[in-house]
């Protein structure tokens, strides 16, 4: 049984740090790569970060309905190929989506049991220091941000869980252990209960 883990941040929230440490506690969790029309950044690769294309080639997939969510945000189209999760189903792996909360609406709706976790950064001024020291995007881009920012924190309560991203190493703690509960829930366990009952069963009739 897969299980696919949503999880949204504002930009700047400190979510690609805490998602890869994530990734190393459990090298068993697939990372779902995004297909965008934005430019790479910095040492991004194509097919690592994300699935670079065109706007026209994103285009004619999502009329194809080869998305699983898509979203445009600032001008840029993001979206989960529908082969992600048929890969991670495939492989009986759990599947991890960084999406933001546009697409963690349309994803929810279409995978009711998905576990959705929103990352919050502490304070707004921790935040914009944030969007300030990775010196990746301009002023006018950092107060769109801000603004974005305020408007996709309205929407934690439709997340499972809430995270507060404080400390790195604590944070990831917390991640960690909701996957670990997730994964210990009883319908993931049936598999692995019903040989250890039968085994119950079986020597109930012995002499």
């Amino acid at each position: 049984m897969t299980t696919v883990f949503i999880i949204s941040a504002p930009s700047g929230s400190g979510k690609s740090t805490l998602v890869g440490k994530l990734m190393k506690c459990f090298p068993d969790l697939r990372f779902s790569v995004s297909y965008t029309t934005r430019p790479p950044r910095g040492q991004e690769r194509d097919g690592h970060e994300y699935h670079f294309i065109s706007r026209a080639e994103f285009e004619e997939r999502l009329a194809k309905d080869e998305f699983l969510e898509s979203a445009e945000v600032f001008g840029n189209y993001y979206g989960t190929h529908r082969s992600e999760l048929e890969r991670a189903a495939a492989a009986g792996a759990d599947l991890v989506l960084d999406i933001d909360v546009q697409g963690a609406r349309q994803l929810k709706g279409k995978i009711p049991h998905a576990v959705s976790i929103f990352i919050l950064p502490p304070s707004r001024q921790v935040l914009e220091e944030r969007l300030r020291t990775r010196s990746q995007d301009a002023e006018a881009v950092i107060g769109r941000r801000l603004e974005e920012a305020a408007e996709e924190i309205r929407n934690y309560s439709q997340y499972d869980y809430v995270l507060v991203n404080r400390e790195v190493q604590a944070s990831t703690d917390n991640l960690a252990a909701i996957v670990r509960s997730v994964r210990s829930r009883r319908d993931r366990m049936e598999q692995e209960i019903r040989p250890i009952l039968e085994t119950f069963e079986n020597g109930r009739h012995k002499p």
